[in-house]
């Protein structure tokens, strides 16, 4: 819960603008403003104060426990301008905090913290435990000294200005070792914890075994994903209790899936009680890893039969690919998840005059693999083989990626052993018709004129198609020095189905400096004029041009009425 106080109407105004965006987030403390303060810091996770800064400082002075504890503080100054992350800026998620209340009341947000203001990653916001001696190794990575990254374990991480060796170091490791006075351990999320149980199993008889079975093994506790079994015990109460002892989750297979998992250890005793001649071992291999421990019993002090088995699975770390559209060149037309992507890589693959457009957004320590024209397949393989070898991977195309870009030919080559998240972007055909008017207001194809990866008969025959069907057509890469002849051949065959004085918009370069746009006439566009920087948009029957601007109607019945009587 986040709580909000204000001091004045203006502080009030403003407070209940962000109340009414969060009503599920938020809780308002009215009353003396001190008195709001500390009972929100006692109550909430979260505290936001419209508030002079110096007031807050003040009011939370003799509040203040513990970096860890504390909750995160954000402060809004009356006019609603600027957001300050006061307090708690990673620990207490002030930071982030900050980006959203400002979001939301169209302000600035401030955020101080060392490691955000160069655009580091903070290494207490990476989403994994960790241990060790966090400012001091992120002070050698802000003062530049080398800082080597020992990865025991791959996983996919923001990018880090790391070194092959020095005398700081950053660990990403699941075993159970304590941090050298430079160090700090980031503990992956990479054990699977597989648990068989007897009905009644107790509690503390199932974590004494997962808790000893990972001392033995010399594993961290803090690195365990998840606790695995088979659907008929995924809500026994002992197997319940231990998982969230260990803040983790328990995730249940069918026994069908469990027999068909290849175990060093079957036994007859769980095929007759579930179905599968194994549990704890076939759980726990199910998605693959390495069988760090197989499966044991556990031990009761009344010489009792054991109650509980269980077995540890190392997986390896996903990479993740991210495939992100640019937008079509205007840095306020890349969007917010795009930008959040870029930064979030350790590895960027693109084109270079794509990588030139967004080199200043990357964090340090990203490494970028770029290439030029017609290297597409290799770039996508370039992104997917990094990804697969667990980093957190960008591959960037114009526009949205999907479309005539980077997505097709990457996941082609993908399979499930990555994660893969699409982020879109606007596409050339949008700025273009935004620039134009509204041409694409009723349905519309696009159509790509080049033919060196597409037969030309392919082209035609969807031209038209686009032409009988009355579509509007907007025609990417439509004309270059060695393709001179497409554009007019598919404008011909358009003109067979359309008027002469249909619109047509060309745009070239949209949302850059350069950009041009005009519209013309199906006979009047000359070809020559276009290039592969250009956006052609043929009208349909109904597009007009009005006041300068294309449009096509959408073909609601009160306009048609409206005309009638006109």
């Amino acid at each position: 819960m986040i709580g909000l106080m204000s001091a004045t109407a203006a502080g009030a105004a403003a407070r209940d603008r962000l109340a009414a965006a969060w009503p599920e987030r938020t809780r308002v403390y009215e009353g003396p403003v001190g008195e709001a303060v500390r009972a929100a810091f006692a109550e909430c996770e979260q505290v936001v104060c419209f508030l002079a800064t110096g007031a807050v400082v003040r009011l939370l002075a003799p509040l203040l426990a513990d970096k860890a504890a504390d909750p995160g503080v954000v402060c809004v100054d009356e006019g609603g301008r600027f957001a300050v992350s006061l307090l708690g800026g990673h620990g207490g998620g002030a930071n982030e905090l900050a980006r959203e209340v400002a979001a939301v009341l169209g302000a600035e947000p401030v955020v101080t913290t060392a490691t955000d203001s160069v655009g580091l990653p903070g290494l207490d916001t990476l989403g994994l435990p960790y241990e060790g001696s966090v400012a001091v190794v992120s002070r050698a990575l802000l003062d530049g000294e080398p800082v080597a990254l020992e990865a025991e374990v791959a996983w996919p991480l923001p990018p880090l200005p790391v070194a092959p060796q020095g005398p700081y170091t950053i660990r990403v490791t699941d075993r159970d070792v304590p941090p050298g006075e430079r160090e700090v351990l980031l503990r992956p999320p990479s054990l699977v914890v597989g648990v068989g149980a007897s009905k009644g199993a107790p509690a503390e008889e199932i974590l004494a075994l997962v808790e000893g079975a990972l001392r033995e093994a010399g594993l961290s506790p803090k690195s365990v994903a998840e606790l695995a079994t088979v659907d008929a015990k995924a809500q026994e109460p002992g197997i319940v209790a231990a998982a969230e002892r260990l803040g983790v989750p328990v995730v249940a297979y069918s026994a069908a899936e469990l027999a068909g998992v290849e175990v060093p250890n079957p036994s007859q005793a769980p095929l007759a009680a579930v179905g599968t001649p194994s549990v704890a071992e076939a759980a726990a291999l199910l998605r693959g890893g390495e069988l760090l421990v197989p499966k044991r019993k556990s031990e009761r002090a009344d010489g009792q039969p054991a109650m509980a088995t269980c077995a540890v699975v190392r997986r390896p770390g996903r990479g993740r690919l991210a495939v992100v559209g640019l937008g079509p060149g205007a840095r306020d037309l890349l969007t917010p998840r795009a930008a959040a992507e870029l930064r979030r890589a350790s590895v960027l693959v693109g084109l270079d005059q794509y990588v030139d457009q967004i080199r200043d957004l990357l964090r340090p320590g990203t490494r970028v693999l770029e290439s030029g024209l017609g290297a597409e397949e290799e770039r996508a393989r370039t992104a997917v083989a990094e990804a697969r070898k667990g980093h957190a991977v960008a591959l960037i195309g114009s526009g949205d990626a999907g479309v005539y870009a980077m997505a097709s030919p990457a996941l082609a080559e993908a399979s499930d052993d990555i994660d893969v998240v699409g982020v879109p972007g606007v596409t050339a055909a949008l700025a273009a018709g935004a620039i134009l008017g509204a041409p694409l207001g009723h349905d519309h194809v696009s159509i790509s004129l080049s033919d060196l990866h597409t037969p030309w008969e392919v082209i035609e025959r969807r031209v038209r198609a686009a032409a009988e069907a009355d579509l509007v057509v907007t025609f990417y890469n439509p004309r270059s020095r060695g393709r001179d002849w497409q554009l007019p051949k598919a404008l011909a065959i358009l003109a067979g189905h359309r008027e002469p004085a249909t619109p047509v918009g060309v745009v070239r370069n949209a949302s850059r400096p350069d950009e041009s746009a005009r519209v013309t006439t199906l006979a009047a566009l000359d070809p020559a004029t276009v290039d592969m920087m250009t956006v052609v948009t043929v009208g349909n029957t109904a597009t007009r041009e009005i006041a300068g601007r294309m449009v096509t109607p959408r073909g609601y019945r009160w306009q048609a009425a409206q005309e009638e009587t006109e």
